[in-house]
């Protein structure tokens, strides 16, 4: 099974794209809907958030408020340390979890959704067969940000310096989409990796296929040569 990773920067588009990959019947684990699934009221994650950062980062009903805790977090690096230590292991541990799953179920590709893939310190990195960036123009980025999100200006630049320049996700990943412009011209990209990755596996099933077939080639020379020695010995 082949594990490739979708990063790049906020609001560059990652979401979108993995949306092509799931037309294709590839699922997709996405690291940011499990970091909100587990913020849930009640839940672990969702108690120690309350210890370390208060009352004031709930609504009334006791879900978390994401955009109080963003302005939090993205104004002190120590903050976003704590919040990181609180929720990435877990994030990570159902990651995993659901990467089995997908293995059980004879998947041959699985697209994991990771943001942070290069500036969190996990493991998981290794596990990766190909990475593929997504990336924008920083005024687009900002614009994205802004609507999407009803942020300021200097809020969205501060979002977008919080982490690492894209030019260096771009250089350390294996694919590129460029996605500042339309959405036929990123689905065009992204379907030209997508046939890149199944023909490659292909490669690997065929290659499968012949070590199966050497294999029980050598098997049955081996049993033909153990009856004819028994046969010599008889």
């Amino acid at each position: 099974m082949f594990l490739i990773a979708v990063t790049g920067g906020i609001a560059c588009g990652k979401t979108t794209v993995c949306e092509v990959f799931q037309k294709y019947d590839i699922p997709v684990i996405n690291a940011d809907l499990i970091s909100r699934q587990i913020v849930e009221p009640g839940k672990p994650v969702w108690k120690k958030i309350k210890e370390h950062f208060g009352d004031e980062v709930f609504n009334e009903d006791k879900t978390l408020n994401r955009d109080i805790l963003g302005q939090i977090i993205f104004d002190s690096v120590e903050k976003r340390r704590i919040l990181n230590r609180l929720t990435h292991p877990i994030i990570h541990r159902t990651i995993y979890k659901e990467i089995f799953k997908y293995f059980f179920l004879g998947k041959n590709f699985v697209v994991l959704e990771l943001p942070l893939l290069f500036e969190v310190n996990s493991n998981l990195i290794n596990y990766i067969h190909k990475i593929i960036c997504v990336a924008t123009e920083e005024d687009i980025q900002i614009a994205r940000l802004m609507d999407r999100n009803n942020m300021s200006l200097s809020e969205a630049k501060k979002r977008i310096q919080a982490q690492m320049p894209l030019e260096e996700k771009c250089k350390m990943s294996h694919f590129v989409i460029e996605n500042s412009g339309s959405q036929k011209d990123m689905e065009e990209q992204t379907i030209k990796i997508i046939n890149m990755l199944l023909d490659s596996n292909h490669h690997w099933k065929l290659r499968s296929i012949l070590m199966a077939s050497a294999f029980s080639i050598l098997a049955g020379l081996a049993w033909l040569l153990n009856r004819k020695y028994k046969f010599i010995s008889n």
